[in-house]
């Protein structure tokens, strides 16, 4: 099977429909475990859980992933995408049930709150450790069934569905918090969408046992270019990446505490208003990524020294917001910042590379987004717990150092230029910023 036969293998419709269904996979999952940052403050707040601890599980989780996602990467080299994917999925359901019932049994004071912790924890592992199998196997099935001049785009399109999840899966949340379930309602939900979109992947996604690429000569599936993260054409983007999901994630993670203490009011009624705040963010990140990015022809260094820059104008007006409004308002500038930010490191980032060194980039740039959740949010917490202000002023300092960066570096100001590769240059015609969306595991 050459590198273009899987357009003989799937027809168009088949194809798209496979396509949809991976979608679906990542949209859901991204989606489902971003969620939880929403109501997981007032879980803890409302169970008795300290909340630098209750941040924990989210790094406890990223860590798992980090270690795991290579090895189902590699395992579905073998054993082929379908299966993994098939795993991945399973996984994240259970994760999701075994944390909605951990979490459900603090809340009515069936389970003392140490162990809610370490069932919550242990079903948050339970997805860093299986639920990574299926992110890297949809990727590659999709670019197993695209031909060279298309993959770029279909690879791209794959990524906005973990974007896109991030958006809704925190603004849904505090809208599923039923009166039954309480603040356990978004786990359960979400298991319930997983385990549809499981049976989704199981009875409609094409793979067939001659399609392994271990049965089958697929150049496709021949060792690629390695690139290292140190690697001086792509490591200002992997460096400026890293700390700009860092300081998402402690915004993200911060928010909910932050509306509980801000407003004085139990956490369960806070959860719905820190998902106004949610949405507010999410609507400032699509007007970014899908409207200012193409109505004004923002480039990559562009958005890197505009994005970082927003962002630290909206952590400044965070840190010293005197009410709820003002807070959404900063928020939501944060949000826009961050909308502008991520392509622009993400496109910088292939755009500096050949063609055939852009899987090795989206690993690249995958693994510091999942690596971004590890330290982000113990520290956020830990800080706000200290004083409310610092965490935000901390990343008023990063993000204004990164706007610098930006703006001297020699790689960033000149991404994209006439100077750069051939190859690189090459990319530019098949890569859209606007549609390339960096966001990893939460």
């Amino acid at each position: 099977m050459s590198a273009a036969s899987p357009d003989v293998r799937l027809d168009d419709k088949a194809r798209g429909r496979a396509f949809a269904i991976l979608f679906a996979v990542l949209l859901s999952s991204a989606a489902g475990n971003t969620a939880l940052q929403t109501v997981l403050p007032a879980i803890g707040r409302q169970v008795g859980i300290p909340d630098v601890l209750i941040s924990s599980i989210f790094s406890l989780s990223a860590l798992a992933w980090g270690v795991m996602s290579p090895v189902w990467a590699r395992m579905s080299d073998r054993r082929g995408r379908k299966p993994m994917v098939i795993l991945g999925m399973a996984g994240f359901a259970v994760s999701m049930l075994g944390f909605g019932f951990f979490i459900l049994m603090g809340l009515k004071g069936l389970m003392v709150p140490l162990a809610v912790f370490a069932g919550a924890a242990l079903s948050r592992a339970i997805f860093g450790l299986v639920g990574s199998a299926s992110n890297p196997a949809a990727q590659a099935y999709v670019a197993d069934r695209t031909a060279p001049a298309d993959r770029t785009n279909a690879l791209a399109t794959m990524a906005s569905a973990s974007g896109l999840g991030t958006i809704l899966g925190p603004a849904v949340a505090p809208f599923l918090v039923f009166p039954l379930l309480t603040l356990s309602g978004p786990m359960f939900s979400f298991a319930l969408i997983a385990i549809v979109v499981l049976v989704l992947v199981v009875r409609g996604l094409p793979e067939t046992p001659d399609e392994i690429p271990e049965r089958v000569g697929d150049t496709a599936h021949k060792p690629r270019a390695r690139v290292r993260w140190n690697d001086r054409r792509i490591m200002p983007f992997i460096v400026y990446g890293f700390l700009l999901a860092s300081a998402q994630t402690v915004n993200q993670q911060t928010l909910g505490f932050m509306v509980i203490d801000k407003l004085k009011i139990s956490p369960a009624q806070a959860a719905a208003f820190a998902g106004v705040a949610m949405m507010a963010g999410a609507v400032a990140s699509l007007l970014a990524q899908w409207g200012l990015i193409r109505m004004l022809r923002l480039t990559p260094r562009q958005l890197l020294w505009l994005g970082a820059g927003s962002a630290a104008a909206g952590n400044l007006i965070v840190a010293f917001s005197p009410d709820y409004h003002t807070l959404v308002v900063g928020f939501a500038l944060c949000s826009l910042g961050y909308g502008f930010a991520r392509p622009g490191f993400t496109a910088g980032a292939s755009l500096s590379v050949g063609h055939e060194e852009q899987g090795a980039v989206a690993g690249a740039i995958s693994a510091i987004n999942g690596a971004s959740v590890i330290i982000a949010p113990v520290l956020g917490v830990a800080l706000y717990k200290w004083a409310h202000p610092s965490p935000y002023l901390m990343n008023v300092a990063v993000l204004a150092g990164l706007v610098a960066y930006a703006l001297l570096d020699p790689i960033m100001r000149r991404v994209g230029d006439a100077s750069a590769p051939r190859e690189a240059r090459d990319e530019a015609q098949v890569v859209d910023a606007s549609s390339i969306d960096a966001s990893g595991p939460h």
